[in-house]
């Protein structure tokens, strides 16, 4: 059984808010989805800090991390 963790995160592109899913497997991985608004990819990070908090970092293709 896969946890859920729902995120509102502002498209890097467009920046509008919006409201996406995030799986808990998936910490410590980078995944591309396409903006619900304006249909561009978005790269998303996903990363756990000390306390267990999920974070969530959304980039564009063109930047650099």
């Amino acid at each position: 059984m896969s946890l859920l963790n729902e995120q509102i995160i502002s498209c890097p592109y467009c920046g509008e808010s919006i409201e996406v899913l995030i799986d808990y497997e998936d910490i410590d991985q980078q995944y591309i989805e396409d903006c619900q608004v304006c249909c561009r990819p978005i790269i998303f990070v996903i990363t756990c800090d000390f306390n267990g908090e999920l974070s969530v970092a959304v980039h564009t293709e063109n930047d650099t991390f």
